[in-house]
């Protein structure tokens, strides 16, 4: 029973491709393509600031099991070559999808992002409608919740450039202004499913170091910012994918059926 086990652990470990490393748009970019042999949807993942695709745990292997999935880290991140293109949304979001091209993964897809991940998401949606079949949105930031960097205390300014990678801060000058970049194109109205890290433990302490909207006018702003959404709270933490795989997929599945049923019919 013992080598049974064993061995079906080792299996489990082979069980997914390594990520490729590919030229893409003249530089290496490294991504996780795992392709279903007849479902037509493709799930795309978009990393949250400063992690690689590593902090989406099993969700992604999980999600194979009926459609097909892409994991990537952004330019800068992991063994992909850092760029000097802008790191601003737009940017981002032309870059992703150049990476899709390549890959062969024709849209619509489904996109799920985490944390500022889900704001470059959320530009991709209003910017690409017609490419798009839902999103999830995996405690992602939301346009005007981070305050721009001239804004941030000087001290925070500070620890951060000295703290982050040179790509990270490139994103954090950039919040804001993709966050406008957002707001300014329409909402499609895309299935949409808002997962929210709440801890109830009584030792969680928020901390913003001043980066970000804190008063009740902006909390009202995000949460009115779809109204067609699916809301789930879920007592987490930030990295959902790692500590609550379970909350993470079914949200995912929860629009998958949706995404079909909108091929099916031809819209």
């Amino acid at each position: 029973m013992l080598i049974q086990f064993l061995l079906s652990l080792c299996a489990a470990a082979t069980a997914l491709p390594a990520p490729a490393i590919d030229s893409v748009g003249g530089r290496q970019l490294e991504s996780l393509t795992l392709r279903h042999a007849t479902s037509r949807d493709v799930v795309v993942f978009e990393n949250g600031s400063r992690a690689t695709i590593d902090k989406w745990g099993t969700v992604p292997e999980r999600l194979a099991q009926q459609a097909s999935v892409f994991a990537y880290n952004r330019p800068g991140y992991g063994n992909s070559e850092a760029a000097t293109t802008p790191r601003d949304g737009r940017t981002i979001v032309e870059e992703l999808r150049a990476a899709l091209r390549f890959k062969g993964l024709a849209p619509p897809y489904v996109l799920v992002g985490h944390s500022l991940g889900g704001l470059y998401l959320q530009l991709y949606a209003r910017a690409y409608p017609q490419e798009v079949k839902a999103l999830v949105l995996v405690d992602a930031l939301y346009p005007r919740m981070v305050r721009p960097v001239q804004e941030f205390p000087w001290l925070t300014r500070i620890a951060g450039q000295l703290a982050f990678s040179r790509t990270v801060w490139r994103e954090i000058e950039h919040i804001d202004g993709t966050g406008e970049m957002v707001l300014n194109l329409p909402d499609a109205g895309k299935p949409m499913v808002r997962l929210e890290n709440r801890p109830v433990s009584s030792t969680a302490i928020a901390v913003d170091f001043g980066a970000f909207r804190m008063d009740q006018a902006s909390r009202d702003a995000v949460k009115a910012l779809y109204p067609q959404a699916v809301n789930m709270v879920a007592d987490s933490s930030h990295q959902m994918a790692l500590t609550s795989p379970d909350v993470v997929v079914a949200a995912i599945r929860q629009v998958l059926p949706l995404a079909t049923e909108k091929v099916a019919s031809g819209d």
